[in-house]
């Protein structure tokens, strides 16, 4: 008898599954290890904002009924902080349903969508999904550019004809690195009218480099611009999944054609226009990051091992090993990190942000791991 694989379409038949960071209770489950701490995911160590815990627990007595299938609040909220029209915006399941609504209305096969290597996972997954061409195009080797950064002007040298999406993801998830203001606007004045171009920004709020752009400056002169972020990261509510992406109104009106109806919950308009709202909590957020960061940068040069310098709030680490082996032995320490050979990083790590016990615990994990 056949398999069922057979019939399904090319694309999906040639896709593996995105690998999420393990659970802690799985890892406790497996090894007997209570107090595991995770770091494997780049999520927020503080959690949701209280203002967001209150506005949960009020919104559960609406649960029998369908969220606002237009998001008129959080639109409007939205709207507000970003300074833009709420006909600009796409409300996802989290950003990468945004970046899926892209390749279902952009892509097919016949068609190609151009990304770095090393860039995030989903990218080459939802352009597989739909028979599209995958290609993947070198990263800077550290000669004239960052190591492991996007080399954009090799990127504008690949899109073609059939080219319809490229995906920049800025910063980049695994590797931290980030492409500057001036590049990135070269970039975009240069790539053609009919390639819509998505610039990822799911780690902005994170960044505090001088050179770092906000492309949702750049919307009005790019009716093929397409700008996502999310409130899983910076704001806490990866649990939640809401994301949303910012363009010019045609495309954004392109984009709803496809979206499910009801894409995103009440709990998570809710929670997300509540977090919006407390600056405060963000604020202490970054702040636990930015210490964080450094807390790790400095450990990690005591072992003696290189990193990639990162924006976001996470860093990826250089094991000299196979770094398959090391995450294996971290998680009998009861500390969960990122393997990253699926990024072309057999030997690389990535580590989240923690809270500072949180970031210790896994240094001096690190060290007993690498010392045996």
């Amino acid at each position: 008898m056949s398999s069922l694989l057979t019939y399904a379409v090319a694309g999906v038949q040639a896709l593996q599954p995105y690998a999420p960071g393990k659970p802690l209770d799985e890892l406790e489950r497996e090894f007997g290890i209570r107090q595991a701490v995770k770091l494997a995911s780049n999520e927020n160590p503080l959690g949701p904002s209280p203002q967001v815990q209150q506005v949960l627990r009020e919104q559960t007595a609406q649960l029998s009924r369908y969220p606002d299938g237009n998001a008129f609040a959080l639109k409007s909220a939205l709207a507000a902080h970003l300074g833009v029209a709420a006909e600009c915006l796409t409300l996802g399941n989290g950003s990468n349903d945004v970046l899926e609504l892209v390749a279902r209305a952009f892509l097919s096969p016949g068609t190609s969508a151009v990304f770095s290597a090393h860039a995030f996972a989903v990218y080459p997954l939802v352009t597989q999904a739909v028979g599209a061409r995958a290609r993947a195009v070198a990263a800077h080797d550290g000669s004239n550019g960052p190591s492991y950064g996007h080399d954009l002007a090799a990127m504008l040298a690949a899109i073609d004809a059939d080219t319809r999406v490229v995906f920049i993801a800025n910063p980049n998830n695994p590797t931290g690195t980030w492409v500057a203001a001036a590049e990135l606007r070269t970039f975009l004045d240069r790539v053609p009218a009919h390639v819509v171009v998505v610039v990822d920004e799911a780690y902005f709020e994170y960044v505090e480099v001088a050179d770092y752009p906000n492309a949702l400056a750049w919307l009005e002169d790019f009716p093929n611009l397409l700008v996502t972020r999310t409130f899983s990261k910076a704001y806490g509510l990866a649990g939640l999944r809401v994301g949303y992406g910012v363009s010019q109104a045609e495309l954004a009106d392109i984009l709803n054609r496809v979206r499910q109806p009801f894409n995103v919950n009440s709990l998570a308009q809710a929670a997300a226009v509540a977090a919006l709202h407390d600056v405060e909590h963000l604020q202490r957020g970054l702040e636990v990051n930015r210490q964080g960061m450094r807390q790790l940068e400095l450990g990690l040069a005591e072992l003696g091992l290189a990193f990639i310098p990162s924006v976001g709030n996470f860093i990826s680490v250089d094991t000299g090993r196979e770094a398959g082996e090391v995450y294996t032995a971290l998680l009998r320490e009861g500390v969960i990190v990122r393997p990253v050979a699926n990024y072309d990083l057999p030997g690389f790590l990535r580590i989240s942000v923690g809270l500072p016990e949180e970031n210790q615990r896994c240094l001096a994990a690190l060290a007993r791991v690498l010392a045996l």
